[in-house]
């Protein structure tokens, strides 16, 4: 089937490469010249295992190719995906712009039948409104075309998205008009053999069920760093409460761990638009503004901590070990650590950090002030000379945990760590002062005088003042 997706970003970029694996032949349409043509030579331009190769491959098979011309991408489509961004605009609600300028111009140009399929996260009654559009297009120049309007959300969690597009749990899919349905099953169709993934429903259900996905799993991230206060205050273990109600199958194990707070492109603006929806149909969100709350509470809880247990951070050196908001992305976008940096940086730290893919959207997201900042390309390099260790995101590589290649880079002997990575006991006995989240320090004294380390750990003169006393 010939497919055309509009918007090369996250989404259109998977979905197309995916849909194009299965055997159709895609399309993809995007604004961005330079993009395209980074495209057309097979360079992704977003940091996703297996996404480059996925590209390449069917560019080499002619089952992908890409344009800026939207006009060629419409010629042969049987079906068209909205895949542009949807951001948070200054109200809360999402700004729907791009998917209207995508609907204004399938309207224009559509020169066949056609089923437009939203992919875009967006609010309830957006199927309609862009149904509206495209026909207000088609009404102007007398074509008589079919055109069918059909919610498809995405479910794909960044650095995993290929395998969550081929082999993930729910397709849903939200249509008017049984023919719909049925062309949206042979889209799909070379995904959902091993068995039946498809849920079939209304457009607004199919619309809201994004949010609400969205939502719940944000709000487990948010409950949890409310249980891991508490667990400070109350001197309870937030890993041990977590296992302890993980074990329970109606609530799980996932998204309950504890942390700095929860960021990317979807989290964040998707709970503040679906409060937004919330309040436009009348309805008080409580549930959902409290989730905000404790999140953005939470991505301050690094800075109070090092602020707490290094006072005076002015002139401090601070490592910083992950930037992405979560593991195998490059994905900057409401990251804890750029909240931890620029708290860092206004109140006169030196700042040295690292992440294994993540340095360079980093930089570009910290603009002017990513120059005060030094991007090392190494954990360890990062650690030199640092009075404190900050951690804020949880790549593999960080969780072994190298007390001697710590103790021989670090003048300091404090660990921040937002990712709750390290058993406290262990690096207490290692000479460390151990801070994370939901749980109490380890390794400070109880007293002037106490807590010398252990034989064979950093000397106790390397532990910073504030640390010691």
């Amino acid at each position: 089937m010939r497919i055309a997706i509009f918007g090369s970003g996250y989404v259109g970029l998977v979905t197309g490469a995916c849909l194009a694996d299965g055997g159709h032949h895609v399309t993809c349409v995007d604004v961005d010249s330079e993009r395209v043509a980074r495209l057309r030579a097979g360079e992704s331009p977003i940091w996703e295992p297996g996404l480059e190769e996925l590209l390449r491959g069917n560019l080499a098979q002619g089952r992908l190719e890409f344009t800026d011309d939207p006009a060629e991408a419409l010629e042969d489509a049987r079906v068209a995906f909205v895949a542009v961004g949807t951001p948070q605009a200054p109200d809360g609600s999402a700004d729907l712009s791009y998917v209207d300028d995508v609907a204004r111009r399938i309207g224009e140009l559509a020169r066949r039948d056609l089923l437009v399929v939203n992919k875009s996260t967006v609010p309830v009654g957006t199927a309609a409104r862009v149904r509206a559009l495209i026909e207000e297009g088609l009404a102007a120049r007398g074509a008589g075309h079919r055109v069918g309007v059909a919610s498809n959300p995405e479910f794909l969690k960044e650095g995993a998205a290929i395998a969550d597009f081929k082999h993930g749990d729910r397709i849903v899919v939200g249509t008017e008009a049984a023919e719909d349905e049925e062309l949206l099953r042979l889209v799909y169709e070379p995904f959902n053999r091993q068995r039946e993934k498809i849920i079939a429903m209304d457009i607004p259900s199919a619309e809201l069920t994004k949010y609400a996905a969205n939502a719940m799993l944000a709000a487990k991230i948010s409950f949890m760093n409310e249980i891991a206060a508490i667990s400070e205050a109350a001197g309870a273990d937030i890993e041990r409460v977590r296992q302890g109600i993980g074990s329970d199958p109606r609530i799980g194990y996932q998204f309950l761990y504890a942390g700095a707070g929860y960021g990317g492109s979807c989290f964040p603006k998707d709970v503040a638009a679906l409060a937004h929806t919330a309040r436009q149909a009348g309805c008080e969100p409580r549930i959902l503004d409290a989730v905000e709350a404790v999140n953005a509470h939470q991505k301050g809880t690094l800075l109070r901590r090092l602020d707490e247990l290094l006072p005076g951070l002015a002139g401090r050196t601070v490592a910083v070990w992950g930037l992405a908001f979560k593991p195998r992305t490059d994905d900057v976008r409401e990251a804890p650590a750029l909240h931890l940096v620029r708290g860092l940086l206004a109140a006169g730290c030196t700042v040295r950090a690292y992440d294994p893919v993540a340095a360079g959207t980093f930089a570009a997201a910290l603009g002017e002030e990513a120059a005060r900042v030094e991007f090392t390309d190494s954990a360890l390099d990062a650690a030199r000379g640092a009075d404190a260790l900050a951690i804020c995101t949880e790549w593999e590589e960080f969780r072994a945990f190298d007390a001697e290649g710590l103790a021989e880079r670090m003048a300091g002997r404090l660990i921040v760590d937002g990712r709750n990575l390290y058993d406290p006991a262990r690096v207490a006995a290692a000479g460390f002062a151990y801070a994370s989240v939901g749980r109490r320090t380890a390794g400070l004294p109880a007293e002037e005088g106490a807590g010398q380390p252990p034989a064979g750990s950093p000397s106790r003169a390397a532990i910073p003042a504030s640390i010691r006393s």
